[in-house]
């Protein structure tokens, strides 16, 4: 990926664990790294087909000065989702923010506090079978729309299907979205039980009936094996109703540990069938 680079800009702001420091404030230095594709605007001339460093700059300046922080990593942190959720076509941003007046009574050149953050690309199973099925689907969709660290990019189309372990209940609806986040994966699952817990999701028998179940299937090409969270899903292989919708929004993804497309695991499937 391209980068557009913004070195040592110097900002007078009022952060700092001491009263002192918001009050009376100081010099901050911040650098910036933009992940971007500038291939269009370096064909064409056209800055709107790239990231106009100048507005940038001035969006890091307003930003740290119109804050007060305690901690370096906060004002780093909340710069990083504000470059992020405002800027287009900015993918990842490299920040790095010193301090060089830090009261720290010892002779420094500077302290410093780096980060790199981004959108990601995961892929999100849904279910319904309790109640409106598919305004339960439908809300899940709007709320992950409506958060600022997530990005709603494409949705398969809705379809019933048989219950899956547990058979003594009703039909589901299914679905998967692509979407874009800031969150890292626990930080997304916790996010997706929050919005289940919203449409009164319980969980009471294991395969069961449920008002929304959303469940990640795949997170860029990581892998994930904890207790709570395995990514991708451990049984995504096993199941049509994933595998169908998400043939429609990304046949071509392919699962970093089987080394296939959905496409060809979907095809496998329904072999076995």
């Amino acid at each position: 990926m391209d980068e557009i680079r913004i070195k040592n800009l110097e900002i007078f702001a009022n952060h700092g664990v001491y009263p002192e420091e918001n009050r009376l404030g100081q010099v901050f230095v911040v650098s910036a790294v933009l992940y971007t594709d500038v291939r269009t605007a370096g064909m064409t001339d056209d800055l709107s087909a790239s990231i106009h460093y100048g507005e940038v700059a001035q969006k890091i300046k307003s930003f740290v000065e119109g804050h007060t922080f305690q901690l370096l990593e906060r004002v780093v942190e909340q710069l990083a989702i504000e470059l992020l959720t405002t800027i287009p076509r900015l993918q990842k941003v490299e920040l790095e923010i010193k301090k060089p007046w830090a009261p720290i009574g010892l002779p420094l050149d500077t302290v410093s506090v780096k980060i790199e953050r981004g959108w990601h690309k995961a892929y999100i199973a849904l279910g319904s079978n309790m109640g409106d099925k598919k305004s339960y689907l439908n809300q899940g969709i709007e709320m992950l729309r409506q958060s600022d660290d997530c990005r709603v990019t494409k949705v398969s189309d809705f379809i019933t299907t048989a219950p899956y372990g547990y058979l003594d209940q009703e039909e589901f609806v299914n679905g998967c979205l692509e979407i874009e986040t800031l969150l890292y994966p626990h930080e997304l699952l916790e996010q997706l039980h929050k919005i289940e817990k919203a449409a009164n999701r319980e969980r009471k028998i294991h395969w069961g009936p449920r008002t929304l179940d959303l469940d990640i299937i795949f997170y860029d090409d990581l892998v994930v094996d904890t207790e709570d969270l395995q990514i991708p899903h451990v049984e995504m292989q096993l199941r049509d109703f994933v595998l169908i919708p998400l043939c429609q929004i990304a046949p071509y993804k392919r699962h970093p540990i089987l080394n296939k497309t959905v496409k060809q695991v979907l095809a496998e499937l329904e072999k076995t069938e």
